[in-house]
Formats: structure tokens, sequence, C-alpha cells
């Protein structure tokens, strides 16, 4: 028997709250109903705002407990968290002291896991490198399963998982906050200020990725990048052996490049050439970076003809320097993933020419400056909506007297950069900010953004 199997027989006749009814969780209520465990399902909503999911949920057994005391006196055995919940809310305080196990998803999903896990945290590039990581391993013949916060729960699968597989997750820093297990693959591609509007400063978020380095141990792998002064700093503290990889030097192991445009890979005093930047299909030197992220996290695992095969075949993920049209000699991107300013510069010095940028959003309280002068090198006009326009514009006017507009929504952005945009432009729609303010995540954006551009007449 599995340690799932084991777990999952155990839950039985329990009481089990999960908080939190957001996509992720509600097919890990239903695992828990199958399981024939009582589950209480918790929300702050009410079920009037879940709508059809509320009367769903009833019918499959739970219980619901909804409003501004949905967490409070939980009388049950277990606790899932959503990760959007401090693991340190007083009421979850207060149930550990009482004895109840608080957990979430992710950590429960390490814990019965039997198959290698290979897990991907960053400020930027979580979900390319995620996803070039499980493509790799799948194409090396790994039955290889991928979620997290790339967007779907893990723990659902874990009994249909052996152990000759792979798990690729991605983890966000919501996820990571308390954790106590590591992967035994961990890939950190950057550390820059986010989420400062959730953390409870710089300092907890750093150690919040730091948390996907920290618990390893000398079986597992450290892939990190040096190139970034946060994470080289976690090479000191890690107890699994380390790889690194970098764009500007020499590493002795792990990726780096050459004076060719190679990616080599290092390793005991012997280099690989492993391709040439240019084999590589989606743009920008960011997406080198990931590259060289995920051929560590894979090494021996993967061969460099199939590493070569997928570079020149993977198009990308959606969202991300998406192109979205040509219409009139002007191409439109769609890069929805762009929630900071560190994501939107690594699309921006991906083009090689000035784009007209549509920039803009909810406001995470993360410092905007370091757009300006990148803005000046690479933006020739910028269109600018949402709660950081006044920051953007003013990060951009402290470096340059380039045009800005500032426009109500997507739909004036959009109609603004159409008569702006002449034969020959680039239209980047990279907001440098979460979407909140005007849409329930960045995918709903992008998305909208993408009908608005194709909806553009001919």
């Amino acid at each position: 028997m599995t340690r799932a199997q084991a777990f999952f027989e155990s839950v039985c006749g329990k009481w089990v709250a999960i908080c939190g009814i957001g996509k992720n969780n509600i097919p890990v209520i239903h695992q828990f109903l199958n399981a024939g465990a009582k589950v209480i399902a918790c929300d702050r909503r009410s079920e009037e705002e879940l709508g059809d999911t509320a009367t769903a949920l009833r019918q499959a057994g739970a219980i619901l407990r909804l409003g501004d005391t949905y967490l409070d006196d939980l009388n049950v055995e277990l606790i899932l968290r959503t990760p959007g919940m401090k693991p340190y809310l007083p009421q979850f305080v207060q149930a550990r002291k009482r004895g109840i196990t608080v957990t979430s998803e992710m950590e429960l999903f390490f814990d019965l896991c039997e198959a290698p896990i290979y897990a991907v945290t960053g400020s930027d590039g979580k979900t390319t490198t995620t996803t070039i990581v499980a493509g790799l391993l799948d194409s090396a013949g790994i039955r290889t399963f991928v979620g997290g916060n790339i967007g779907r729960a893990l723990l659902p699968y874990v009994q249909d998982i052996r152990p000759d597989d792979a798990a690729v997750v991605e983890l966000s820093s919501f996820q990571l906050t308390g954790m106590t297990q590591s992967p035994h693959v961990a890939v950190v591609t950057n550390v820059s200020p986010n989420h400062l509007d959730w953390h409870t400063d710089m300092q907890e978020y750093v150690e919040a990725k730091r948390n996907l380095v920290a618990h390893q141990t000398a079986g597992d792998r450290a892939v990190l990048n040096v190139d970034n002064a946060t994470t080289a700093g976690f090479i000191s503290s890690c107890s699994a052996p380390v790889m690194t990889f970098s764009r500007q030097q020499r590493v002795e192991n792990g990726c780096w490049l050459d004076e060719d445009g190679y990616i080599v890979l290092s390793e005991q005093g012997r280099d690989t050439r492993i391709m040439p930047t240019s084999s590589i299909r989606i743009p920008g030197v960011h997406n080198v970076e990931n590259y060289m992220a995920a051929i560590c996290a894979v090494w021996g695992k993967v061969d460099i003809a199939a590493v070569r095969r997928f570079a020149e075949a993977f198009g990308g993920v959606a969202h991300r320097c998406e192109l979205v049209r040509e219409r009139h000699g002007v191409r439109w991107y769609n890069d929805s993933i762009g929630s900071s300013p560190s994501r939107t510069i690594a699309g921006l010095v991906a083009f090689p020419q000035k784009v007209i940028l549509i920039a803009g959003g909810y406001d995470k309280h993360i410092p905007y400056d370091p757009l300006g002068p990148v803005a000046a090198d690479t933006v020739k006009c910028a269109i600018l909506l949402g709660a950081t326009a006044d920051a953007i514009e003013q990060a951009i006017r402290a470096c340059s007297d380039l045009p800005v507009y500032r426009v109500s929504g997507m739909e004036e952005a959009v109609l603004t950069a159409e008569k702006l945009a002449k034969d020959g432009d680039i239209v980047f729609m990279s907001p440098a900010s979460a979407s909140f303010d005007m849409y329930p995540n960045f995918e709903v954006r992008g998305d909208h953004f993408r009908d608005l551009v194709n909806a553009l007449p001919e």
C-alpha cells in the first residue's frame, strides 16, 4: 500500500476543514469526500457570491461554512489552508494549540508523493521554466504530472503517481511561506521585489523563496541563478549539491554561455555544449536563463538531442510574450503575466526595437523605479491604466520625455494603440502590475486583451 492510499483510508470518517473554495481546492474537496471524510468547506464569500459552486459542493456532501467567521473555532482533525492564507493566522495558531494538524494541499502532496518532485519558484520565469522542465522529462519518456501555482492541484492525482514518474511543481511565495519540506530538485530562477502587499516585508518574501532549498538533503539538487544576488546568496545555506546557471560568467557546475552563444554545461571539470541560443524558439534573454535552469534540473535524465528538439519546437506559454496577431504590419503581443516591473523589463529587452507599451494595474506596493531607465531605451510611447499608472508614469518621467497616454481601461488602451501604431511597430501589453483592480487574474486580463485585438477590423 502506498503512503497516499494509507492516508486516504485513514481519513475516512474524520472531520476535515478545507479553507478556501478556489479553483484548485474544489477537486481536493471532492477527493476527501470520496475518501469518506466529513468535509467542511470554508470561505469568506457568501453563498450568493459562490453561486453554482456552493450548490454543487452541498450536493456532493460538503458542509459549507461561509462569511467573516469562516475560520473561527474549527472543531476538526485536519485543516487544509489555501495558499493565500498565511500559516500563522491567529485561528490556525489556536487550532495547532488544540492539537489540530494545519497544512496545505501542496504540503500534503509533498508528504504523500513517492515520485521525484521537481519544483520551481522565482519572481519571474517560473511558469515557463516549469513547463520546460516538464516537457524535457516527458520527451525522455518519463510520465510527468504538472501542477501547483501553474493552475492545477496535484493532490487529487497523488494516488495515480508511481515511483518512476515525476512531479513538476510551480510554487509561489504564498505556497512556500511556512513550508517545512523541499523537493528532490529545487530551481530558483531569480528573486526581486514582489507581492509586498501580502508579505510582511521583503525579508519574509525572500525567506519564503529560500524555503524551496532550505530542507533539502545530500541526495537532492538545488539549481540557482548566480547572476541574481539574492539567489546566489542561497548557496551558502544549501545542504544539497548545487548547480548554478549564468548568462554573465562561466560556472564550474552548471550552465553558462560561451563566446559563440552556446549554452554549455560544466560538470566535474568537463564542458558539454548543449545548443546555440538561436535554437530557442521563444524570444528573450530571460528565456535563455529559463532553459539553462531547466537543463540543470533534468541533467542526467534527458539527453542533449531531446533538449535541442524541444527548444526548437516549444512556442511558449500563453500570456507570456504571446504573439496575438499581426495586422497592417503591426505585431500585437500579450504579456499579461507581466505582473511586476522585473517581468515587464525582461519582456521589453527581448525586442530588437522600441515598442508601444500598455501597462498598469493593481498596486502590490513594489517599486517602479527600475522600469524608468529601461523604458527610456525600449519604449516608443506608453499607454497607462489602472491603480499603478501614476507610479509607472513617475518612473518613466524621471528618465525620459517619451509620450505617455492615460486611459480608463483595456478597451481604450487597445484603441489608443491602434491609432498610434504604424507599419513595423510592436504593441506590447505587459502591465508590470497585478490584475486585481480590474480582473480576477492575469489570464482573464490576457484573454480580454487578445479578444480586443482579434476584434480589430482588417
